[in-house]
């Protein structure tokens, strides 16, 4: 492992320890955990978590795609963060996937279709309603996101990869938080992320890599409605209005916001904070936006 995927664990733990400490498991939550999605029982598991109220019920779905630099993350960190999502009327599914330097791309898509495939296996067993499955994801769980419904809905793009999706399946609406969608390795400022790289990708990164990663280059007209969120304190800022901007260009529906202001700069992925009230306010306006589309 480099020095640099070593420092980001240990850095991002220590912030997500700080942020939730003290947290539980809501009263009202229901919640199914350790479940084994695939052939790797470290690292391909899931939980599931529903509100107690509803029980017996289908419920529409969230699956969530966990953020941190493709090479940190897990459910356990966004359990607290899934959990309130389904306080909102959800079956929310939140998955650990395979990360670098582990395991290299593209791991993380074929990990992501898995789940989507066993939300469909068992939408009996968890009252899933499939036909209204939505993602979300935040920093690189956007990124992931955003590929795979690329994946879903471009079949040229499509053809890339070895894995299929269920068939005919394209998400019913995404939500992309604080999310990248444009790879440009070679720009000064992308130090960080070049390393990285160069541990998630078995070309290091080459320009092939970064037009194959790159969001922005395969979406059409075929993908869903999206949720799109950036923060005034967020270090990806810049890359929202770019995605805004292809969506306009591809007509995909989508609803666009940037969360704080001057004296209120909130931070990349706020939202995941389940003691602010500015992450309540995000996230209420995302459930909404898919309880739209299961009337």
């Amino acid at each position: 492992m480099s020095e640099t995927s070593d420092m980001i664990r240990r850095n991002f733990k220590a912030g997500d320890d700080v942020r939730d400490a003290g947290l539980t498991t809501p009263e009202e939550i229901q919640r199914f955990d350790d479940i084994v999605y695939g052939s790797d029982q470290d690292w391909q598991v899931l939980d599931v978590y529903r509100p107690k109220a509803a029980q017996g019920k289908k419920l529409p779905v969230i699956v969530s795609v966990h953020g941190g630099a493709w090479v940190y993350g897990d459910k356990e960190r966004y359990q607290f963060y899934c959990m309130d999502l389904a306080k909102r009327g959800f079956a929310v599914v939140n998955f650990t996937y395979r990360l670098a330097p582990e395991f290299q791309f593209p791991a993380p898509l074929e990990d992501t279709n898995l789940v989507f495939s066993w939300v469909f296996a068992h939408e009996e067993e968890y009252g899933f309603d499939t036909e209204h499955v939505f993602g979300v994801g935040d920093s690189a769980g956007a990124h992931l996101l955003g590929l795979y419904t690329c994946i879903c809905t471009n079949a040229e793009y499509a053809k890339e990869y070895a894995f299929q999706v269920p068939e005919g399946f394209v998400p019913t609406a995404v939500a992309l938080n604080c999310g990248k969608y444009r790879m440009a390795l070679q720009e000064a400022s992308e130090e960080q992320t070049r390393k990285v790289m160069e541990e998630f990708l078995p070309e290091r990164g080459s320009a092939r890599e970064q037009e194959l990663i790159t969001v922005l280059n395969h979406v059409t007209e075929h993908f869903p409605p999206v949720f799109l969120m950036t923060a005034t304190g967020d270090f990806l800022k810049e890359q929202a209005p770019r995605m805004a901007k292809k969506l306009a260009d591809c007509d995909v529906p989508f609803i666009y916001r940037l969360y704080g202001d001057k004296k209120n700069r909130l931070p990349h992925v706020f939202h995941c904070d389940m003691r602010s009230e500015d992450a309540r306010y995000c996230n209420d306006e995302e459930c909404s936006f898919f309880k739209g589309f299961c009337r």
